[in-house]
């Protein structure tokens, strides 16, 4: 169950599951929910996630890309180390600020 707070002009989305295809509908259906109350700050908490597929990343760098549109930024914080790997990787790093679980 995808699950939603707001703090001033921040949004918490924490989805509470792997974000992989078979859920990926409902995430991204709530994060464009989100990205048209042009918050200024969106965190994305992947805490008790142990998946992200390519589907999901798709999900995340779009609404990265949404943001950016509209002066927002993207944050994806609680990420599991070897999600965290993947990210840097991928050098998604150098577009929005990722931090690893504490």
């Amino acid at each position: 169950m995808i699950e939603i707070s707001k703090n001033g002009n921040q949004f918490v989305v924490k989805p509470g599951a792997d974000v992989v295809a078979s859920m990926v509908n409902e995430f991204r259906s709530q994060l464009h929910e989100l990205v048209q109350k042009s918050p200024k700050i969106l965190v994305i908490d992947l805490s008790g996630v142990k998946m992200v597929d390519s589907v999901g990343i798709g999900v995340i760098i779009a609404t990265h890309n949404s943001l950016n549109k509209i002066d927002g930024e993207l944050r994806v914080t609680n990420v599991a180390d070897d999600i965290f790997t993947l990210f840097s990787t991928m050098r998604l790093d150098h577009h929005f600020t990722i931090e690893k679980k504490e």
